[in-house]
């Protein structure tokens, strides 16, 4: 087995050198991973087909091992990326809320790094050169525990970064990767926290559940997502066709993709056929309430239809798959999202003013869209460069999770012999 004490040591040892880094030094280290991730493309293919060829024999699904897949596409996404963190203003360092006190003491706080970060996740090796990227950017250390399913691409990944962290000439120990598969591991890393200061899990419930109960160090966590979209009866419905196939059928297979699109009865017989048959030729299938199964039906439409069940809207899908529920009022779907979303992506289509700032201020995930796909809570999208993770708790950090995120202060004092009486 592993030994944890020394990867915590090692980590932290590499923090302390980050933490003093000036931004131009991390960039080069960003710039050199984006690099060798192009030049070493061929060996994390390869490294990953093994793990793709392991999941089919291990009977994966379909959104699983899409999850699972790199390809070229996708490494030349991850080295852009890593350019577009390099590009972005290093918070470190940064001073605001500056005053001077009535004794002429003057305070500010300075944006710190927080010191290592532990992540716990599942199938998603892209989630490696995330992490690593806007953990060495911000000056915090990572120690990853990607799941036993990726295990050759997070090996051959890490192998990549700490190359070019040592061709930048910073500590390879920066980023490490936990390779042994042993699950013991998760609860000690969960407990390091001599040397861990946060832990970020990303996957399912219950790797959440299981870092909650059993982390001795701060856990931020996100990453669940049974995400809605509420048609309005005012909604302009063909605007509304297009974003609901984008919000389902462009990745099915991650948290902000949709779960359950909820509509008003007063739009149910005009909307619902349209969407059903624009669906179908994605290959989606209808969970849906009777009244909904019933319009759908006398449709015609091509789409697979299923009645809804009990559990089908606490589900989150990560499949092509949809929740499909007719709702009388905009009271009935804020309150059908309040009682079943995991506050992560919510969305109203509407041309009512009134009633879109109504959701806005009434449900409280972690982003609220107005007229837009749920694909769009995403890091990149939002301009962060990349994410550690899409954050559904209610402490400082909520939503993607960038740079800033990845900071917290100090409280900085400059006196002139001052003295407390």
């Amino acid at each position: 087995m592993m030994d944890l004490d020394l990867l915590g040591q090692a980590a932290r040892a590499a923090s302390r050198q980050l933490a003093v880094l000036p931004a131009a030094r991390k960039n080069a280290a960003l710039l050199a991973i984006a690099g060798a991730l192009e030049a070493q493309a061929d060996g994390v293919l390869a490294a990953n087909r093994l793990d793709i060829a392991a999941g089919r024999a291990k009977g994966l699904s379909e959104a699983m091992l899409d999850r699972l897949l790199l390809d070229e596409k996708r490494i030349a996404s991850l080295a852009a990326d890593t350019r577009r963190v390099a590009a972005l203003a290093d918070p470190v360092g940064a001073e605001y809320d500056g005053r001077v006190l009535p004794n002429g003491l003057r305070l500010c706080k300075r944006r710190i790094p927080i010191g290592v970060i532990g992540v716990v996740y599942e199938a998603r090796p892209n989630v490696t050169i995330d992490i690593a990227t806007l953990c060495l950017k911000t000056g915090n250390a990572a120690i990853l525990r990607g799941g036993s399913e990726t295990l050759h691409s997070n090996v051959a990944l890490t192998e990549v970064i700490q190359a070019a962290l040592a061709s930048a000439g910073l500590a390879t120990a920066a980023v490490q990767t936990i390779t042994d598969p042993d699950r013991a591991l998760v609860t000690g890393l969960l407990r390091l926290d001599k040397y861990v200061d946060m832990i970020i899990p990303r996957g399912g419930a219950t790797l959440h559940r299981l870092c909650r109960e059993q982390a001795t160090i701060p856990v931020i966590t996100g990453g669940m997502g049974i995400c809605h979209i509420f048609v309005d009866e005012s909604a302009d419905l063909a605007k509304a066709i297009d974003i609901v196939e984008n919000a389902k059928v462009q990745r099915p297979s991650v948290c902000n993709a949709l779960d359950t699109v909820l509509v008003h009865r007063a739009a149910a017989a005009r909307f619902l056929p349209g969407m059903a048959e624009r669906l179908a030729a994605n290959h989606v299938e209808l969970r849906a309430t009777p009244d909904a199964l019933s319009i759908l039906r006398d449709s015609g439409t091509r789409a697979t239809l299923t009645a809804a069940g009990p559990d089908d809207f606490d589900t989150e899908w990560l499949a092509l798959i949809l929740g499909v529920k007719i709702v009388d009022s905009l009271d009935a779907a804020i309150s059908h999202i309040q009682e079943h979303s995991t506050d992560h992506s919510d969305s109203i289509l509407t041309c009512d003013w009134h009633n879109a700032q109504r959701f806005v201020n009434e449900i409280n995930s972690a982003a609220v869209f107005v007229n837009a796909s749920t694909r769009f809570n995403d890091g990149g999208q939002f301009g962060l460069g990349a994410e550690v993770a899409i954050s559904t708790q209610k402490l400082h950090a909520r939503g993607p999770m960038g740079l800033e995120e990845l900071t917290t202060y100090k409280w900085i004092a400059i006196g002139d012999g001052h003295v407390r009486e």
